[in-house]
């Protein structure tokens, strides 16, 4: 028996690759190249997609960067309306969704996220860079264009945008008066409702609102309680006004509010991550987010440049609570069966964050063969947590989240709370330089200084009660102390270097170099000690910020007249610090180990093909091979990475015919994708087999209406969607179906 992560379970025999890889890539590469071949090379072409990757417009097809874009058309066609939608859509970038709304994991190029951990990519909406991780996983609504980048982007967008960056822009307020109505249903049984309205308040002074409201009883069952593990139920609100009182100023003023309520830790245990076991809990979970956003972006055109600043403030509360290890009700517990009578346990969690940020930029005009970029960025983040497990004795869970409880019924095995106070700020600037009609190279540069306090707010009064009689101090560690402070501070300098050749109009080949850089944190006080104990590798106190230098050369293509875009990228990527999830069972606690070293060697392959008027095919093949090079236990040298899928691929087919009955032209879109075999953690203890999901689509619509019918996961594929260490295992959604009415006026 193996004892990972302080939870005992056996070692797995490590799955055989070379035949299962060349099935996955070969049938992903006959899919790209299949599409191209059809592709006809007269007649209309392919719309433009226009980026703003390094903060100024520029085309796709131009930019030195491996981007994914998503135009406003390709967006309601595709049915984007979380952020998974779009992340399926994307070779070489995942989303792992768990435990509860604010939880989720994105891995780009191998570059994954862990529980606790800062992200992978850098998130910009609507200009300003997203402070709470917790709020990546949102409803998607009235969005004008989506970019993923992909590569470290750390020198434009700073730390945590070491694995890429995703760009949101919201549609801006019009100067004439349209609106729109959406209403839908879905299998849950479901509803949702979707409105916007935009126009002009005077000569100077535009407006846009938009509401969503989103109501589904959910399609995962619990069998136990037997109703659904996955309700879902959120409202969201955005209110935008644009003041343009002068041709060079203007003034862009964003309000958000985002009130969800879902459940949460709706997991099984298993080792096996291919086992699909029901869920079984008896507490039903309870996930309640509430976000609130406001930011203010003003511009100012001075000729030789563009002075922004951006303001922005985020703040978040987001309360869990259900079942415990091992998620099983009262009589089949493990406790209930080690006492000998119905005992469980149950957890809460509280997350809140109160960030405010600040942003400088100077930009010079695009017209120029000298281009340049200065900023500076400032960020000031509060954050509370609390983490309880309890004693479950059938009676529902005790609602006090920043306290141990205190009720009989519920009392407190273990608790822990505490409070960080961090301030963070940057420096940046690029260059880009047209050598000569043919020669264009770039040098940006970042430094990024992030300081942080943390203080310990679990009681040292003996409050917990771990065998369920004995008062025993909530602390794990006899050397930590209620208002203990500690301090760290990580600070990186990001450079990277890009040259460009373009020796026709359709033709972009560019390499580069770069670093990208996120912060590490802190584990509980006297982590280290412990996990050192129980033989649970990687983990300190605080675990350290994570480095990774990547090189790569990509190639962009249109070909046939412009009906056929084709681009390959190849990477490799040195990173040190990796971070990964950590369960102790023993102390209740949640940590981040490190990795000493890890290698990635990589490529994505993309097209877009206008096979005939109204025929569209589109398909997209990623590639990652991970390697631990250096770890404190020579057991994972070799392994893939934690959360690393090794090759992903999708093609898309949308087609658009025009009837003669009220103008209407029937869309069909099918989008197909492969997620290929999958690690979790360090020691490979088990993989997931690849997953096969199809969503399709069909909408009649005209200028005015648009009714659309839709389903995703149409083969109703059961998998997980997480395996975390100790077996904790995440059930991803089954087939769900339903149908839309859109007005629009």
């Amino acid at each position: 028996m193996l004892k990972h992560q302080g939870v005992p379970f056996p070692l797995r025999k490590k799955t055989a690759l070379s035949q299962s890889f060349r099935a996955e890539f070969l049938f992903a590469s006959l899919l790209i190249f299949s599409a191209g071949a059809f592709a006809q090379s007269s007649g209309p072409v392919l719309e433009e997609i226009v980026v703003t990757a390094r903060k100024r417009t520029e085309s796709s097809q131009d930019v030195p960067v491996t981007v994914t874009a998503f135009s406003e058309d390709r967006i309601a066609s595709s049915g984007i309306e979380r952020p998974q939608d779009f992340i399926n859509l994307t070779p070489n970038v995942q989303m792992v969704q768990t435990q509860n709304q604010g939880v989720s994991f994105i891995v780009a190029r191998g570059i994954g996220q862990a529980r606790n951990s800062e992200p992978s990519v850098a998130v910009v909406v609507d200009g300003v860079l997203q402070s709470n991780p917790e709020m990546f996983n949102v409803e998607l609504f009235d969005i004008e264009h989506i970019e993923v980048l992909k590569g470290p982007q750390g020198a434009l967008y700073g730390r945590n945008a070491i694995g890429g960056a995703i760009i949101v822009d919201t549609l801006a307020p019009s100067d004439d008066f349209e609106g729109s109505i959406k209403v839908g249903a879905d299998n849950g049984p479901g509803f949702r409702v979707r409105a916007t309205a935009a126009g002009p308040i005077t000569d100077t002074l535009k407006y846009r609102i938009g509401t969503s409201y989103k109501d589904t009883d959910g399609i995962v069952p619990n069998t136990f309680l037997d109703n659904e593990a996955d309700a879902f139920e959120d409202f969201s609100t955005r209110v935008r006004l644009l003041w343009e009182p002068l041709e060079n100023f203007s003034a862009d003023l964003i309000g958000n509010v985002i009130l969800t309520n879902s459940r949460a830790f709706a997991f099984a245990i298993t080792e096996d991550v291919d086992e699909i076991l029901p869920i079984r809990v008896n507490n039903p979970g309870k996930n309640e987010r509430d976000s609130y956003n406001a930011s203010l972006k003003m511009q100012y055109d001075m000729d030789f440049a563009t002075l922004t600043s951006v303001t922005a403030w985020n703040k978040t509360d987001e309360f869990s609570s259900g079942d415990a290890f091992d998620f099983l009700p009262i009589p089949d517990s493990f406790l209930a069966n080690l006492l000998g009578f119905p005992l469980d346990l149950n957890q809460v969690s509280l997350f809140k964050t109160d960030a405010i940020s600040q942003e400088f930029r100077l930009t010079s005009p695009d017209t120029q063969s000298l281009r340049w970029v200065v900023g500076s960025y400032f960020i000031s983040t509060d954050r509370f947590v609390s983490l309880s497990t309890r004693f479950d004795t059938g009676n529902g869970i005790d609602p006090e989240k920043r306290n141990p409880s205190s009720n009989p019924l519920n009392l407190p095995t273990s608790f822990l709370s505490d409070k960080q106070d961090n301030f963070a700020f940057a420096f940046f600037g690029d260059l880009v330089y047209d050598i000569n009609d043919y020669w264009q190279a770039e040098a940006a540069i970042r430094y990024d200084n992030d300081q942080r306090d943390i203080t310990t707010l679990t009681p040292d009064a003996p409050l917990c009660f771990p065998d369920g009689f004995t008062p025993t101090p909530c602390l794990p560690d006899p050397t930590a102390f209620e208002g203990e402070r500690r301090s760290t501070r990580f600070d990186s300098i990001q450079p990277k270097f890009t040259l460009r050749y373009q020796p026709t109009d359709t033709v972009t080949i560019y390499s580069s170099w770069g670093k990208g850089f996120r912060s590490g944190g802190f584990n509980q006080t006297g982590v280290a000690s412990v996990a050192a104990r129980l033989g649970i590798a990687g983990v300190d106190d605080i675990f350290e910020a994570q480095t990774a230098r990547t090189v790569e050369l990509g190639l962009k293509t249109q070909l046939l007249d412009q009906r056929l875009n084709l681009n390959f990228a190849a990477y490799h990527t040195s990173s040190k610090g990796e971070p990964f999830f950590v369960f102790i069972a023993e102390n209740s606690t949640q940590n981040l180990g490190t990795i000493g070293k890890v290698k990635h060697n990589g490529f994505e392959i993309s097209m877009e093909a206008l096979v005939t008027d109204g025929l569209i095919l589109d398909a997209g093949i990623g590639f990652n091979d991970s390697k631990i090079k250096r770890f404190v236990d020579d057991a994972a040298l070799g392994n893939e990475s934690p959360l690393v899928t090794r090759v992903t691929s999708n093609i898309g087919l949308e087609y658009r015919y025009p009837t003669q009955l009220f103008n209407l032209d029937l869309v069909f879109r099918a989008d197909y994708q492969r997620l290929g075999r999958t690690w979790w953690e360090p020691f490979n203890t088990t993989s997931r087999d690849p997953v096969n999901l199809l969503d399709l689509r069909a909408s009649l619509q005209n200028d005015d209406w648009t009714l659309t019918g839709w389903s995703k996961n149409l083969t109703d594929n059961h998998y997980n969607s997480e395996f975390s260490p100790g077996g904790f295992t995440f059930r991803a959604p089954l087939r769900s179906w339903g149908f839309d009415v859109t007005r629009r006026f």
